[in-house]
């Protein structure tokens, strides 16, 4: 698929916003003064005066023109461009015919020769259950001789963006502020954005409060009403305002490396023009505050220091953590930027890249973030992450010949594993351990593990003896040995999982694009 720049080539917005000018009537308007600057808009604008204001007036008047437009293509943009790549439509007819045809044929075989086709079931789901399994294991030997891709020093820098998509998140914006500041990089090359919706008044007020009159770096971009009240939508909006050569997106309470900005230019420099992001791992600051967080810990341990790096070594399709993700701010806007209307629209990014014929790599650095620490709080991001995985699912086999063609038959598997293994995974767990038990205990374990089910059993129960050895494996690679006797316990986590699952699978019928938002700053940050 070939991506167009012909929206680029006529969206004058970036060149205002890159060169900090608007043309007004007989004049143009400008916020840079320096040398280079006027020599630029001298042999650009022609004969107009130049007129210089503040920076935060200019890009005033750039919002209320251009605004209503950007807010539409951060809405729709993508679904306009590549309408088999957005979540928009949940199902399409084909696949509803599909998946409902196949359900009308599993009932009626159920109802016809039961306990036949619910050994067939049964045993489908455990290949697989243990094909997914498998899959993650491989990853992880081959994770052991990753070597992520490194540079020397960064050089001359570039100016960098940085999006925080905020909502109700009043009580994190000074330590926010603090963190984004201790960044080591020039903050005169720095463009901070939170990224506020409009009605969220407290979170304005205080930001304001916070930055003061200076704001140096940081600007605030006020999102207005319109289409899903998402997170990609808002870091849709304010992509559009970027100014910066690279892009960073960042939650509320993440605290970066301070290095992290340095690395990542240092990396895309020494990487092929076609690696389009860097995904740095992710872990918690709070990992040993109750059971929930170190699960939550090891959890992350094995997805972002082991599974990631094993997709990143074999060059398949990888989705991207929710945060921390580092573009070519240029590759981002030509692939439509990120999907409003999917939930998990990190995930969605990542497989989107592979599909036009870009690269996700992993980044050697680590942001910290707060884990959930009450499980009411850690069902719903969970939940709202399987239901994107699902969306995910959907939108890319729409044309299962298309996504084969273009990220190669490893890569189609690959995505299968992961993203279809995963959903599979929180889905057929339940229902697995529900047939092995109740068959030992009508019949005994010698004749439940019979002919009928010797595979499902013995698939199940490897299964999660190699994934129970894999998250205990998982915190050594950082060092946290004291977290490895809880991966003994995961087979509890796993249920939550599971309930997480079938949550999320309900709601995406019932309410595909309502996102449950995770509330930060219940504990504070390590200072």
């Amino acid at each position: 698929m070939e991506v167009s720049s012909q929206d680029a080539d006529s969206d004058p917005l970036p060149l205002y916003l890159s060169r900090l000018f608007l043309p007004a009537g007989d004049e143009v308007l400008a916020a840079d003064p320096s040398p280079e600057s006027r020599q630029w808009l001298k042999a650009h604008v022609g004969a107009r005066p130049i007129r210089f204001v503040d920076r935060a007036s200019l890009l005033a008047r750039l919002k209320e023109q251009y605004g209503a437009a950007v807010l539409d293509r951060a809405v729709f943009g993508l679904g306009r461009r590549f309408p088999e790549l957005s979540a928009q439509t949940v199902i399409t007819r084909q696949q509803a015919v599909v998946l409902g045809g196949t359900l009308v044929f599993a009932l009626a075989a159920l109802a016809l020769w039961p306990v036949a086709t619910a050994r067939v079931i049964v045993t489908l789901l455990t290949l697989a259950f243990a094909a997914s399994g498998i899959f993650r294991v491989v990853l992880a030997l081959l994770a052991v001789r990753h070597c992520p891709v490194t540079g020397g020093e960064a050089g001359a820098l570039p100016t960098y963006t940085i999006l925080v998509p905020l909502y109700r998140e009043a009580g994190v914006i000074a330590d926010l502020v603090q963190g984004l500041s201790a960044l080591d990089y020039p903050h005169h090359l720095l463009d901070i954005k939170l990224v506020i919706e409009a009605d969220d008044l407290e979170t304005i007020a205080v930001a304001r409060a916070v930055l003061g009159d200076d704001a140096g770096p940081f600007e605030i971009v006020e999102v207005p009403p319109g289409g899903p009240r998402t997170k990609p939508k808002a870091a849709n909006y304010a992509l559009a305002f970027a100014r910066g050569e690279y892009l960073v997106v960042y939650d509320a309470e993440d605290r970066p490396e301070p290095d992290q900005l340095k690395k990542a230019i240092a990396t895309f420099r020494a990487s092929p023009r076609t690696t389009a992001c860097l995904q740095a791992r992710l872990n918690f600051y709070n990992a040993n505050h109750n059971w929930l967080t170190r699960m939550f810990a090891l959890d992350y341990a094995l997805w972002f220091d082991t599974l990631l790096p094993g997709l990143d070594r074999i060059g398949v399709p990888m989705p991207l953590g929710g945060t921390s993700n580092h573009f070519r701010t240029s590759v981002l806007r030509d692939i439509g930027g990120w999907d409003a209307f999917n939930v998990t629209e990190d995930a969605d990014i990542g497989i989107r890249l592979s599909q036009l014929g870009y690269r996700v790599s992993m980044l050697d650095s680590t942001t910290f973030e707060e884990a959930p620490i009450r499980v009411g709080a850690w069902l719903k991001q969970r939940s709202r992450w399987l239901k994107g995985y699902m969306q995910t699912w959907l939108v890319h086999m729409r044309d299962p010949a298309a996504l084969v063609q273009r990220t190669g038959l490893r890569g189609f598997l690959a995505f299968q594993l992961f993203i279809g293994g995963g959903v599979i995974f929180a889905l057929a767990n339940p229902p697995l351990w529900i047939a092995f038990l109740s068959a030992m205990m009508l019949h005994g374990f010698y004749n439940a593990a019979g002919p009928g089910a010797v595979i499902p059993g013995a698939g199940l129960l490897a299964n999660n003896i190699l994934l129970t050895y894999l998250a205990v494996l998982a915190p050594r690679k950082r060092g946290w040995d004291e977290l490895a006797p809880y991966g003994l316990t995961v087979i509890a986590y796993w249920a939550l999982v599971s309930a997480a699952g079938y949550r999320g699978a309900w709601q995406l019928i019932t309410k595909p694009f309502f996102w449950e938002k995770t509330t930060h700053g219940v504990m504070p940050r390590p200072q």
